[in-house]
This record gives C-alpha cells, structure tokens and sequence, in this order.
C-alpha cells in the first residue's frame, strides 16, 4: 500500500506523457476527480488499471457540449458511465423539491457542474459523440432505477433507466468483480450484445429465448396503472437481492424486457485487501486548487473504510439494493497499513476521523446461515429485535481500533459513520461500549432512534423506544463511570409513512419530557430503491400488503417537520395549527406539559441582533447531558406512564441507515455510496 502521484489521466496531454495511444475504458462521472478509495470513480478506474487496463477519466462533462465528450478520444471497448457518489437528484434538490445551492463534490462546492438525471443525459450525449462505442452504467443512481421505479421529483413511474439512457448494460450493486468481468471478455473479443450471463448486470433484450429460469415482475404498464402491482413488483426484487438464492428477474417494458441477472457474490476479505491497497493519491485532482478544492475530501481524507454493507435493513435505507444485507469486510492487516499510511501525510494532525463502515460496528456477517445460504427473506436480523442466530460480538472491532489507538502518532480514533445502538445494547461483553464512550467520541455520540411512535418505528423497521432508552440509560451509566461530560445527539425523522399528526405530536411529547430541541430532523426523502419510497407511492407495505398511512401534502410535512422543534419560533404557527388540527389544544398553554404558549412570545435578541443561535451555549439543550442523567431517566420514566395520543385511529403497519441519499452528514453520503 502505497500513495501515488499520477492520477489517471484527464486530458491529451496526460496521454502523451504516458504514450498511451488510445484508452481501453474511460470513465464518465458527475463528480470531480478525486483519487481516494471512498470514490467509487477512483475505486473502479485503480483496479482496472491494476488488471492491466488503461483507462482515463472525464469528470463533468459540459452536458450542453459534445465535444467536451471528446476529449479523451474514443475508447478502445466501453465507456463506464456514473453519476457520482451521491444521486444527482438528491445532489440537486432537498426533501422539499427546492434546489440546493452547494454540491461538495464540485469545485469550491459550488453547484451547477452535473445536470439533472445525469446518467440519462451523459449516455445520450455519448451516443452523440461516438455512435458504436458500448455504454455502461454503474453506481448508485443506475443501480437504484434498473427497473420501472417511482420517481419522486417527476411523482410519476418511470422506465428503467437502461432504456431511458440508451446504454448497452447496466452494473449493479459494488461493481469491481463485475467491471473486471466485463474488460476480460472485451479483451478475448466477446461484443457487449452477448454479455447476457454476468452477475450483477441488467441488459435489455427484444426476446426470452435465451433466459430461462427466471421470475417475472409485474410490467412497466402494469405497476403504473396499478399501486397494488407495483407494491408486489418490489417485493420480488427485494426478496430476490441475495448472491446465493437471487433468481434472474424480468421486466416487461411494451416490446422489450429489462433482464436481471443474479446479484454478483460479495467480495472476501483478501479481494477487499486488494482493492484498498492499491495506490491512490488520497486527494483531489491538483486542476481544482485554484478553484477552491473539493469539499467532500474533507470528510473522509483521514477515515478508513472497514467494511460494506448492512444488515440493519432499515426501510427508508436503498442499501438493501445496492450495498446489500452481507458485510464485506477487510482484514486487519490492511486497515491497519492504511492508519499507518495515513500518519505520513504532511497535513495529518493525530486524528483518524473514522474507522466504519455504512454502520461502523457491523465488522462480520449477521450469522453463520448467510455463509452458505444467504440471507433469510421473510426475516431481518434486528427486526422487531435480535434474531436468535444473529452473531453479536465487538470482539474483533475492539481489538483492531485497539491496535490503531497504539500506532505512533495517533493520537485519537474517533467512530462517526454511525452505531447501532440496538445491536450493541444487546452485547453482554460491555468492553466496547465502554471503550466507545472512553476513546472514540468526540464530546457527543450520534445515533439514530428515528422516532418512538410504534406505529411508525414498525414501519421503518426499526426497534421500540425501551431499547433506545436502555442504551441512553446504559450511555450515561457508562460516562458516569468514566467521569465524562459526553452527549448524545439524536437523529429524528419526520413524514415517514406510517407518521400522521398524531404520531408527530406523540414524538414532540417525547422531545419536551427529554429537555432539548433537536438541531438537525429530517424529512423523509421517496428516494428509488428503498422499501419506504414503495411506501410512500402505493400507500402499502409491499411485504406484509398492510395499508400504510402516507403524508403526502408538503403543508402536512412541513407541521410534522415543526413539532419536531416546537421551540423554534418561526414553527409556531404550523405547530399551532397542527395541535388544534389534532384536537390537542391541551398542548397550547403554560402547563409543565405544553409545547407552545397560547400566543407566540418573542425571545431575547442576541448580542450580534439575531435569535440567539445554538452556537451561543455550548449545551443549549440540543443534546442529552450526562450530567442531567437522574432528569432524564425520570421524564423517560413519567413519559412510559402517561400516553399522549388523543389523534385519529392508528393506522397498524409492519415495515434502512438512510440512503444516503438522505443523508444525514458529508461523511456519511460519501461512505454509503461509493460505487
């Protein structure tokens, strides 16, 4: 493992100067060029250059100019097409539509370098360009529209983007083992119109003749004619996501078929050992310096990724489709090269920002059965608790955050690509969560309960309140001990199916009794792919076919959005119009229980003539002290006792870490979504 200094070539000039005549591949991508293993661009463009190919890279292509396609010539088999690490639709716009002003991997952050549906608009520029030249698309935005998906900005069903974009084939999920498939049999001659039996591609095809053994998925007219077809249609693809029981699927699209192969098989520790040890630059192309640099570096320049994939299966997640359900993880060995490499930068300060993976401390697979069977499709492995054959153990991630914490010049390891507390409350060896709260946090923690109505916790597919309660109450144990003033910092949802006023207000209760104001709450993002954005179009649980409560209308969102921070007061007026809309105005008063008073009442301004921001107190209530343990355990406690639901009937529903494409910092958009 080492660092280098040739990035993979840009231009004409970087041709010439390594006497390459023309590029074997050469990778199309919405983002900029950042040669670092957290960038899936970066990722696929070393291994095929350590398979021996030649391959170059045009990152934001001026979509209006073709010949900004050309500037590398034309490849000898294929172009690799892909949108970025993060979705360009979620790139682009918030939950609510509105267009958002940075794009951290771009120049100087600044937005307006990829368009819109990037993938559909880079393939048809392409074929523009180079009419014969196959076209391939790969990452999480092709892997998340292989088939007819709901579209959220366009609130329409839409094609699979295969056939939207003209490409030749589809590669979903990680894409390594795949796209070294697909250059061999370019290499010995095979053209791409017969490459129909690769693992983790999607083609498309004017007959079945030469499929066989596959299942049929409800047809493009089909699912958009019918919420109850699309609802099941996801169901097949989501049972059938699995290496070693996924069946091929067919979609019909009027005359064509999109046809799904089998899920490709995860990679092994010494595959992953490869793919991490190859020599990166570990930083931006130098094009950008002068434009600023590009932001996402920042995040991930001094974290190392452990592991892919997740088991936790939370609904709103699209992890399922494109990370999937089994951790591919790297040996310790090589991990531990990387944090040696990392203390040689010149700008290392002591400090590894993380050590993770989309969920830090899943580092081995769910359980034994997976080895050989895969993974089960009418249970999940934390859901609605532990599995009896899940396999909870830290053992092995103590050990090597251990061996890191002692190399020379670290001076600190801190886990911030997430917990999950309803796995490690669970581990009766309290070694690591002691060790967590002792070395690896940062003055506060945080994880992500998501909400504490049932009804909506059951759609998401996440655990009960009791078990997020046990772990705050087992946090502050912990610190006590230790003697540390450390935090917990909540991350909330809003509007995911299942939440109606009611189950919002219920939520707010439960804010008010625990003493802060969240700073960051999320609104639920209908991304494709995910078992929630099934949810959100059919208003159906696809796996249990139950009826799901949906608030769809952005004036419910936004009143849902402001009981979260009932404190704000620019919420007043929605959070007052919520309670009297739910026939709580026992909510509207000065009583200890209250969320607002009858009449909005200015606070104090500030020094610099503003609101007093969070900033201004270090604490603020924005997070749970563990100092104020004693007052939190009683409100917790008062709260159990008391209920606080007087809504409408309760919608009862059965329901993944948000897709990143929700979202929930930098860091974690940028380990989610790599390939």
């Amino acid at each position: 493992m080492n660092i280098t200094n040739n990035f993979l070539p840009i231009s004409k000039n970087d041709l010439l100067n390594r006497g390459i005549e023309q590029l074997d591949f050469i990778i199309i991508t919405g983002d900029a060029y950042v040669d670092h293993p957290s960038f899936g661009t970066a990722i696929i463009g070393r291994v095929l250059e350590h398979e021996g190919f030649t391959v170059g890279i045009i990152p934001q292509p001026d979509w209006k100019d073709v010949n900004s396609f050309k500037i590398l010539g034309k490849p000898k088999y294929a172009f690799l097409v892909n949108s970025g690490n993060i979705d360009s639709m979620v790139n682009h716009y918030t939950a609510a539509k509105k267009k958002r002003h940075d794009d951290l991997y771009s120049p100087g952050g600044k937005s307006g370098y990829r368009p819109d549906r990037a993938l559909i608009v880079y393939a048809n520029k392409l074929k523009e360009a180079f009419k014969d030249v196959p076209i391939i698309l790969g990452g999480i935005e092709a892997s998340l529209r292989r088939f007819a998906h709901y579209d959220y900005w366009s609130d329409k069903v839409r094609r699979s983007i295969l056939l939207d974009s003209k490409a030749d084939l589809l590669i979903y999920g990680m894409g390594e083992k795949t796209v070294v498939e697909i250059a061999n049999l370019f290499k010995y001659g095979m053209k791409i119109e017969h490459m129909r039996n690769i693992r983790g591609t999607v083609y498309a095809t004017n007959t079945l003749d030469e499929v066989s053994n596959f299942l049929e998925v409800p047809s493009f007219e089909e699912v958009c004619e019918s919420k109850k077809s699309y609802a099941d249609a996801f169901k097949i693809q989501y049972f059938e996501q699995d290496s070693i029981n996924g069946k091929t699927l067919v979609q019909k699209h009027d005359n064509r078929f999109i046809v799904q192969n089998s899920p490709q098989y995860p990679l092994s520790p010494e595959e992953m050992d490869v793919v991490y040890n190859l020599p990166y630059a570990r930083n931006y192309h130098p094009i950008y310096e002068n434009q600023g640099g590009i932001p996402a570096i920042n995040e991930v320049k001094f974290s190392i990724t452990s592991h892919r994939g997740c088991f936790g299966s939370c609904s709103f997640c699209a992890l399922t489709f494109h990370q999937g359900r089994v951790i591919q993880n790297r040996s310790q060995e090589s991990i531990l090269k990387e944090a040696k490499l990392l203390t040689k930068l010149s700008d290392f300060k002591g400090y590894i920002h993380d050590v993770g993976g989309p969920t830090a401390n899943f580092r081995h697979r769910a359980c034994k059965k997976q080895e050989t069977l895969g993974t089960c499709k009418n249970k999940l492995c934390l859901f609605p608790g532990p599995c009896k054959n899940l396999i909870i153990d830290h053992t092995e991630y103590l050990n090597m955050l251990r061996k890191i914490r002692e190399l020379p010049g670290v001076k600190k390891v801190f886990i911030r690509s997430g917990i999950r507390y309803d796995y490690l409350i669970h581990d009766k060896n309290t070694a690591f969560f002691e060790d967590l709260c002792k070395h690896h946090i940062s003055g506060q923690l945080k994880v992500a309960p998501e909400h504490i109505s049932p009804k909506v916790l059951k759609q998401m597919g996440k655990p009960n309140r009791d078990v997020y309660e046990k772990f705050v109450d087992k946090y502050f144990l912990i610190n006590k001990k230790l003697n540390k003033k450390q935090y917990l910092v909540p991350y909330l949802m809003s509007s995911h199916p299942g939440s109606d006023l009611g189950a919002a207000i219920e939520l707010a209760e439960y804010i008010k009794k625990m003493g802060y104001t969240p700073e960051q709450v999320q609104d639920f993002y209908p991304t494709p792919g995910s078992l929630s954005t099934t949810m959100y179009y059919t208003g159906i649980n696809p796996i249990t076919n139950e009826k799901v409560y949906v608030p769809k209308a952005q004036h419910e969102k936004n009143m849902q959005r402001a009981l979260l921070q009932f404190t704000k007061e620019e919420n007043y007026n929605l959070v007052k119009e919520a309670l009297i809309k739910a026939h709580r105005e026992d909510l509207i008063g000065f009583g200890k229980d209250c969320l607002i008073p009858p009449r909005l009442i200015r606070k104090n301004k500030s020094h610099h003539g503003g609101v007093k921001k969070s900033s201004d107190k270090p604490n603020n209530n924005n997070n749970i002290n563990i100092n104020d343990k004693a007052k939190f355990n009683d409100k917790v406690n008062s709260s159990k006792e008391k209920s606080t639901i007087n809504s409408s009937k309760e919608h009862k529903n059965s329901g993944n870490k948000r897709i990143n494409n929700n979202n929930k910092s930098t860091k974690n958009k940028i380990h989610k979504n790599k390939k």
